[in-house]
């Protein structure tokens, strides 16, 4: 089975999915569609995608109508990540509602990294950790887009909140920090909780499909994680292929949509 969470659902009806009026910024013309959930379904198609998790876009804030309503069109294979945030004192309330009605919402994403500080000062924060708290007794899987400053961090709520899944975005965006700093990331391997996506590689690679020249990279995070934890999430997942090729078929299984089969409650 293969699993891809990572795509991002744009309308370029405006007035029917508006963005949210404090959005940090709002994608290119080029990314908006007439039918976004029609294009993504036929690129699983295409790539062979069996099941997949759309991820809650920022410019919507926290409004999910986009995302609820591609649900719609394919709920044997589609499920959804939820964005609220800790800033927002209904923010725990919303998220109740909206995992009341809709059953197949399964992730909370928080976003911290250098660039994108205005979401939450830290971790460390009451609000933070009342929704990561309250995320996690709804069954929600804590889904982190976080630079490895903010890793430390996550690190101590992650061990204190050890029963809830943890999920980490592209590979916690090493650009975005120092190499002192991503032995933080690393180390979160040891918390048998957090899962790594393989995705992302665009972010920094300066070499086309299956960007080789990240491969020491994704081998140290590989061998952080192993075959259980880690999980491919963007481009094609021959990538899998080309950048761990010394694992077994079994393993390589595992990360090309498994692990998240498993994570997002996928049959």
């Amino acid at each position: 089975m293969i699993v891809e969470w990572n795509a991002h659902m744009f309308s370029s009806d405006r007035q029917r999915y508006p963005f949210f009026p404090t959005a940090v910024y709002t994608p290119s013309e080029e990314r908006l569609a007439t039918d976004p959930v029609g294009d993504y379904l036929r690129r699983m198609e295409t790539v062979g995608i069996d099941r997949a998790v759309l991820v809650q876009p920022e410019p919507y804030g926290d409004d999910h109508r986009l995302v609820l309503d591609c649900l719609a069109r394919d709920p044997n294979r589609l499920k959804a990540t939820c964005l609220f945030l800790p800033k927002d004192p209904q923010a725990v309330r919303k998220m109740e509602a909206l995992v009341a009605s809709e059953p197949r919402i399964i992730a909370q994403r928080f976003h911290a990294h250098r660039g994108k500080e205005m979401y939450l000062d830290s971790f460390c924060d009451a609000p933070v950790r009342a929704l990561w708290r309250r995320a996690g007794e709804l069954g929600l899987v804590i889904e982190l887009h976080i630079g490895p400053n903010y890793v430390r961090q996550a690190y101590d709520l992650a061990r204190e909140y050890a029963d809830y899944p943890v999920l980490i975005d592209h590979l916690a965006e090493p650009h975005l920090g120092t190499e002192a700093e991503y032995e933080d990331v690393l180390a979160m391997g040891g918390l048998p909780n957090v899962t790594m996506k393989l995705s992302g590689l665009t972010h920094f690679s300066r070499e086309p499909e299956p960007h080789r020249d990240a491969r020491d990279l994704v081998r140290r995070v590989a061998d952080a994680f192993g075959p259980e934890r880690l999980a491919w999430s963007s481009g094609s997942p021959a990538i899998v292929d080309a950048l761990l090729d010394d694992w077994s078929d079994e393993d390589r299984a595992r990360v090309k949509g498994l692990n998240l089969a498993r994570l997002a409650g996928f049959e």
